[in-house]
């Protein structure tokens, strides 16, 4: 059987899911797929290569048509989708956020959330800056919450009476903080206009 590329992404988002970003090797992953790691090498020159495609695969929802006609309406939108995207995959927020970091991945999320910005009528490269934030502020959450996600299953953030120790739900703190976002989005709007 030969091997495909996407059946190298396959693998490796298998053992992500299953094991996490730790356990994910070119060694194991090349062991799953019953070949040679140098196999791997055929179509993906090193492991970050490997996780540009993997971080790819997992914001590939991103690519979907905003349903939402205004522009908070449409960052709040897209915030949400990249937040599902990453909590799709056992670590897919670390993946992610270290495949921007490092300019790997070719998804356009962020340039959509500058479009949203722009449309609001926020100068480019504010709007530049306005994506950025909100990028970072998505990826910053999820790592966060799939981190705690991950203890809880492991009993680590229960109290002593069993009870964990924060009961707030993740979904009202990300809308928490992207109200903050949009509505300083339209305060600095309003205040330019001044």
């Amino acid at each position: 059987m030969q091997l495909h590329r996407d059946d190298v992404v396959d693998g490796a988002l298998a053992i992500l899911d299953q094991y996490g970003l730790a356990d994910l090797t070119m060694r194991r992953l090349a062991g799953t797929l019953s070949v040679q790691p140098g196999a791997l090498y055929w179509h993906f020159p090193n492991k970050q290569a490997l996780l540009g495609a993997v971080a790819d695969r997992i914001l590939a929802p991103m690519d979907r048509p905003v349903v939402a006609t205004d522009w908070s309406g449409a960052l709040t939108e897209l915030a949400h989708r990249l937040r599902d995207c990453l909590l799709t995959y056992r670590d897919g927020a670390e993946l992610v956020s270290s495949t921007y970091a490092s300019r790997l991945t070719t998804n356009k999320g962020r340039e959509r959330f500058s479009s949203a910005v722009i449309r609001a009528g926020m100068p480019r490269d504010q709007a530049e800056l306005a994506a950025y934030t909100l990028l970072y502020y998505v990826l910053g959450h999820t790592v966060d919450e799939q981190s705690r996600m991950q203890m809880d299953s492991a009993g680590a953030l229960a109290d002593p009476a069993g009870e964990p120790a924060d009961a707030t739900d993740p979904t009202a703190r990300f809308d928490f903080g992207l109200q903050l976002f949009t509505a300083g989005i339209r305060h600095r709007l309003g205040a330019d206009a001044h």
